[in-house]
């Protein structure tokens, strides 16, 4: 049978091995969901708001739109593509600001499509806005030359100037080592 507790105060659960919490496997702690995706933070002036307005700086959202223009992406679920995302945020981006400074603002869906594969069947890509490819890029650019020096030197997902083709030489390289030196 059934319990009552409705579907969305269910939450899902990984097995407990023994001797260990269950912290530490893709799990969070008991307790520790704070609704902070759907609440704004009121935290004090610190390095969060200061990474912030670094993002939102007019000198890096420059930066950031020709990126996204370079990378000629199409329309997002809003429909609009990058000249029309251009003539709207001229009236729109106070707002949108405020929202992101606030803690308002909230990404719009992803549009859909299917992309064949070139062995049959179809992958499923997901399109940004391109208002939210510009937030997302004016982060990227503060955040990563923070944060990609504390990666392991082995790690190459998502990383500038490395790549899947990358790591596989290196692993390659590593096992031609091993056997001379063995």
């Amino acid at each position: 049978m059934f319990d009552a507790m409705p579907m969305w105060r269910a939450s899902h659960q990984m097995p407990a091995r023994a001797g260990r919490s269950g912290v530490g496997r893709g799990e969070a702690a008991c307790g520790s969901g704070s609704d902070e995706a759907r609440r704004p933070r009121h935290e004090p002036k610190g390095t969060g708001s200061a990474l912030l307005l670094a993002a939102l700086a007019r000198e890096n959202l420059q930066q950031a739109w020709k990126r996204v223009r370079a990378n000629k992406g199409v329309a997002g679920v809003d429909g609009l593509d990058i000249d029309q995302t251009a003539a709207q945020l001229r009236t729109a981006w106070p707002a949108i600001r405020e929202q992101l400074l606030s803690g308002a603002y909230r990404p719009s869906p992803v549009r859909r499509v299917a992309i064949p594969k070139p062995e049959g069947g179809e992958r499923e890509l997901g399109i940004p806005t391109v208002t939210d490819r510009l937030i997302q890029q004016a982060l990227l650019q503060v955040l990563q030359p923070i944060l990609d020096p504390t990666f392991s030197e082995h790690s190459y997902g998502f990383r500038p100037g490395r790549s899947a083709h990358g790591a596989v030489c290196a692993a390659t390289m590593k096992v031609r080592t091993q056997r001379q030196s063995g």
